[in-house]
């Protein structure tokens, strides 16, 4: 199958330097509101890591500061006690539970052991502590603090005159405890105080515990989780409506709903002018469609009635001209040739117009392509006969497409009729339709002609462009009909058809000669 027409018509646009598609390119990927909202959950995850990193490191670093600030303070409690027990002759319970009460006011729990001179290594005694201990909750006192281990290290304490400092658990879990070891010797023997601090009111720190269990990370993390919360539901609202809008456009494409659909179906105050904008381009897109019907219908009859009137008055003229007059004869003819030419360019006319207004205003709707295509056979089985040429097909059962029925008419016709006019008697069309695995209706219509040039193939879809032989064959005109004017459009709206209802269109030379057109359409299936 070659190509419609007689020369090339129009240069196609030059394609685009590199620069310039990486630019549009760049463009297009910063216009995307997918990689926008992409790049704000980014820094939505990224920002909380970074800050509790941040604000971790700080708490670590106070966490230090008040950890040696609340030992320093213990030694210097027991630096100030040193001289008081280095005068006592003797452990008095009242005059040291007095010594230590100026030291605890502020809340610090100070206990104060002995293990006198001589004694051994684990005899130590409970001396006094502030707040006060009565004298029968010593023994529950003592047993405690062997159970947290502070009885063992006494003695370590006292041995090697160091410092030490644990770290425990109230019985209920809740509150951690802080405590000192600080040894004081003297002549009565090893004194030890042992003070004990409440982690949570260390400057609301996070000693003790992990930083994400402070109060000021959970309310942080509240409010994130809050923030976080409200984005999605803004997020999935938008993307929401966008689903609603394009649902709705793709309704207003099928021809299933009727006018002001964005109006009536948007539910966000904030679209409402713009729902109402592209209701309003819908209506004159149809409007438009609809004058653009009657118009081409108006020019079609404002041309072929002066042409049937230039045909009618031939007549007369024909009759007494005489048939051996050979230049009037001639003239006839250029005449009649020049009228049938005159009406299958208003016939071309009509049709590109009507087919542009269907693109606008066309419903879509299931089509049995199968049918569609059968019944457009049998419409050129007698042009088929009288050209000689044999059709085989092999075409599926109920091959169904969501389409314009007028809109793949003209896509069956075009490519049919071009077939046929490179088709030389005795040659075969081949139509083949199948449904495809990826769900595509997969049409193609094979001739034996001449084929196209291989670096023109590209090109023959495109609007006005045409590589028909100026004189083809003798066997390309059907007997009794004169040649028909090629405008290059026919395969140019193949294209546009073929692409504005969702599919794709191609063309290639056959391996045994001529050329196959591809139509790949969205499939609905089989009824």
């Amino acid at each position: 199958m070659a190509i419609a027409g007689a020369e090339e018509r129009r240069r196609p646009p030059e394609p685009a330097s590199r620069p310039s598609r990486i630019l549009s390119w760049a463009r297009r990927i910063g216009a995307s509101l997918t990689l926008k909202l992409l790049a704000l959950v980014g820094v939505f995850i990224a920002l909380p890591i970074v800050l509790y990193g941040q604000f971790e490191s700080v708490d670590r670093q106070t966490r230090e500061l008040v950890t040696r600030g609340i030992q320093d303070r213990s030694r210097l409690i027991a630096e100030a006690l040193r001289p008081f027990l280095s005068r006592l002759s003797a452990p008095a319970n009242d005059v040291l539970t007095a010594e230590l009460r100026k030291y605890g006011a502020d809340g610090t729990v100070l206990k104060l052991m002995l293990q006198p001179a001589g004694a051994g290594e684990r005899s130590f005694y409970y001396v006094a502590a502030t707040p006060r201990i009565d004298a029968a909750q010593v023994g529950q006192e003592l047993d405690e603090l062997t159970q947290r281990g502070i009885l063992q290290r006494l003695s370590e304490s006292c041995m090697w005159d160091s410092q030490a400092e644990i770290r425990y658990r109230q019985p209920d879990g809740t509150v951690e405890l802080l405590t000192s070891l600080m040894p004081i010797k003297t002549d009565l023997g090893c004194w030890v105080l042992i003070s004990t601090h409440s982690t949570a009111d260390f400057l609301s720190t996070s000693i003790g515990r992990p930083y994400w269990q402070t109060r000021e990370v959970r309310i942080a993390a509240l409010i994130y989780v809050g923030m976080a919360l409200v984005a999605a539901i803004i997020v999935l609202g938008i993307r929401r409506n966008l689903q609603r809008f394009r649902k709705v456009a793709h309704e207003i494409r099928q021809g299933r709903i009727g006018d002001h659909a964005f109006t009536t179906r948007n539910v966000v105050p904030e679209l409402s002018s713009v729902a109402g904008d592209i209701d309003r381009l819908v209506l004159e897109l149809r409007r438009v469609a609809r004058d653009m019907r009657q118009t081409a219908e108006d020019n079609a009859h404002s041309f072929k009635t002066p042409l049937a009137t230039i045909q009618s008055a031939l007549e007369p003229i024909r009759k007494r001209i005489p048939e051996d007059d050979q230049r009037a004869q001639r003239a006839l003819s250029i005449i009649d040739s020049s009228v049938e030419r005159l009406k299958g360019m208003v016939n071309a006319a009509q049709r590109l117009d009507i087919n542009t207004a269907d693109q606008i205003e066309m419903p879509r709707r299931p089509v049995n392509l199968t049918q569609l295509v059968g019944d457009m056979l049998v419409h050129y089985r007698e042009t088929l006969s009288g050209r000689q040429i044999r059709l085989v097909r092999r075409i599926e059962d109920c091959v169904v497409v969501q389409a314009g029925t007028g809109m793949l008419e003209v896509v069956l016709q075009n490519i049919l009729d071009n077939a046929i006019s490179f088709s030389s008697p005795g040659a075969s069309l081949f139509v083949t339709l199948s449904v495809l695995e990826e769900g595509l209706a997969d049409l193609r219509i094979e001739d034996e002609g001449p084929g196209a040039p291989p670096d023109k193939l590209e090109r023959i879809f495109d609007r006005y462009y045409s590589v028909r032989p100026k004189a083809g064959p003798p066997a390309q005109v059907a007997p009794g009909t004169q040649p028909v004017l090629n405008a290059g459009l026919g395969l140019w709206i193949v294209r546009r058809n073929v692409e504005a209802l969702g599919g794709r269109v191609s063309a290639f030379n056959r391996a045994d000669g001529g050329l196959c057109v591809r139509i790949t359409l969205p499939c609905n299936g089989r009824l």
